[in-house]
């Protein structure tokens, strides 16, 4: 006695069915993959509302220091650069931001008298410190002296990086760096002027440490 399998009946258990092939298995899984994620973490995310939005919150601290003999006190992102915070929330647009990576001095500046890139220098370890930017070293009616030099130098083309080399230069001629204009190139070798002015700028560093 026969059996007649319909054409609409399914195989029997031991045949297999035709494999899926390489593009329906993505699409499978990447449908089962979105459905999983939309009920696990949209419909059924275990935070509420505001501590989700604590948690993705970027962690913020409390800073007071001085600049150019002001004291301020901010709350700031723990990411956030000096360099950031001299020029976006105290619009001290003086100090350049050029590589971001301090490797050509463009925004250096003094804390607690020390040269420091300030691209590189997190606002928030700076608890307590004075910070000196060029806007605090000299006004329009009174120009600090390296600043004078440059002028008489013609210590600058472009000027860009002149904030960062005058603060530079400012800091060398603290620490007494100003022996040769061979020590004065090694000691601000860390300032790079597109222009190529270095010569001039050398000059200008040793006429200042000639008035002093």
């Amino acid at each position: 006695m026969s059996t007649e399998v319909s054409d609409s009946a399914p195989p029997p258990p031991n045949e297999a069915g035709p494999a899926p092939t390489r593009r329906t298995f993505i699409a499978t899984t990447t449908a089962v993959g979105g459905v999983a994620i939309a009920g696990g973490v949209i419909g059924g995310s275990i935070l509420s509302e505001p501590e989700a939005a604590a948690a993705t919150a970027a962690p913020t601290s409390r800073v007071a220091l001085s600049v150019n003999g002001r004291r301020h006190t901010f709350t700031v992102d723990n990411r956030t650069s000096l360099l950031d915070l001299l020029r976006e929330h105290l619009e001290l647009t003086g100090s350049k931001k050029g590589c971001n990576a301090g490797a050509c001095g463009a925004c250096t500046v003094l804390v607690d008298g020390r040269r420091v890139n300030s691209c590189l220098t997190l606002a928030v370890r700076l608890d307590g410190a004075e910070v000196t930017t060029i806007e605090g070293i000299g006004t329009e009616d009174k120009l600090h002296p390296l600043q004078q030099a440059f002028i008489d130098e013609d210590a600058f083309q472009c000027g860009y990086c002149t904030p960062g080399q005058i603060m530079s230069g400012v800091g060398c001629i603290e620490e007494g760096h100003t022996g040769s204009p061979d020590e004065i190139r090694e000691w601000m070798s860390g300032n790079i002027c597109r222009c190529g002015c270095y010569p001039k700028i050398v000059r200008a560093v040793e006429q200042t440490a000639g008035r002093k």
